[in-house]
């Protein structure tokens, strides 16, 4: 890329969540925890999906897969972020970024399509029950999944494509830990009128389309929820979603608030900081927020590390004969 005085841009500068010396091995270790735990808890939600034939239902399968890209959402940003810190080198290739900036938008993308696509399977669920498996049939839940793949490939890639005709000054420096494809546009030398259209035009459609998709669905799901005559059905009903909207409420508000925060304050280093909620933060708690009251989860993953055979205590109590 040909940087404004006629030389040729060859690296960036990711300045990170701060400068302080003393404060890198404390943002190391943090970091380097909640990736481990953000990969081994969807892993092990990934495992204990596959493994359990009771778990082979459209339901899980998106979850499934939402997992999987939870973990390559986290393992395009923290990874290079922690090599960073370890090296003490804030130095990021071109190529390297327009690479990041394209895999971070591709997995952003899919986490609102699948998301979304979670929340009619629990519509279709909830609101018709007696054609659920007509409906969502396995070929269907595939086509939904690839056809979240083709759409997020395609606006990312397009994205890419146009963050390359624009050009940069040397030694630019990215107030952030990863390239954001928001921050490219902002700080690039050349006109980007074209590239900021494709930018709100694209998240507008795309995530403001899936919001009022899960919205939809969701106040279809209220309505058959409340025509429910049976206390116990209600409860067994919304127990069903109450995981998934968890996860859309984190996903979306913290999201939301990075934008908001950035657009107010214009300060680049508080957004960077409030993007660690959606970055990092929310594929972390995902597996907790799905496991936590999911006892057929929780009976996968059992069953996965051999628990359920092992004996367990039994208490009797003896009444004295008289």
């Amino acid at each position: 890329m040909e940087a404004g005085n006629g030389t040729r841009i060859s690296e960036f500068l990711l300045l990170g969540l701060s400068e302080e010396p003393e404060l890198q091995p404390l943002l190391f270790g943090l970091f380097l925890s909640m990736y481990l735990i953000t990969v081994l808890g969807n892993l092990l939600m990934i495992l204990a999906v596959s493994s359990d034939p009771h778990l082979h239902t459209p339901m899980y399968f998106f979850l499934s897969n939402l997992s999987f890209v939870d973990i390559c959402f986290t393992s395009t940003t923290v990874p290079k972020m922690l090599l960073n810190i370890q090296m003490q080198r804030k130095v990021i290739t071109y190529e390297g970024c327009i690479t990041q900036m394209y895999f971070f938008t591709l997995f952003a993308e899919l986490d609102v399509f699948l998301l979304t696509v979670m929340a009619y399977d629990r519509f279709v669920a909830i609101c018709h029950p007696l054609h659920y498996t007509a409906i969502m049939h396995p070929r269907l839940c595939v086509l939904l999944v690839l056809l979240s793949w083709i759409i997020s490939v395609l606006i990312s890639l397009l994205h890419s494509l146009m963050v390359l005709r624009l050009s940069f000054c040397t030694d630019l420096e990215f107030p952030h830990f990863f390239c954001e494809l928001n921050q490219m546009i902002q700080l690039a030398h050349s006109d980007n009128l074209l590239n900021n259209l494709m930018m709100y035009f694209s998240t507008v459609l795309l995530g403001g389309g899936s919001l009022a998709g899960i919205l939809y669905s969701y106040s279809k799901i209220v309505s058959s929820i409340r025509a429910m005559s049976s206390a116990q059905g209600k409860y067994k009903a919304f127990s069903t979603c109450a995981s998934h909207l968890s996860v859309v409420s984190l996903f979306y508000l913290t999201s939301l608030g990075v934008y908001l925060s950035s657009a107010v304050t214009h300060s680049s280093p508080s957004s960077a900081t409030a993007s660690v909620m959606y970055t990092v933060v929310t594929p972390m708690l995902n597996p907790f927020i799905y496991s936590l009251r999911n006892k057929d989860i929780k009976g996968a993953l059992e069953r996965f590390f051999g628990l359920t055979g092992i004996p367990r205590t039994i208490l009797l109590r003896l009444k004295k004969c008289p």
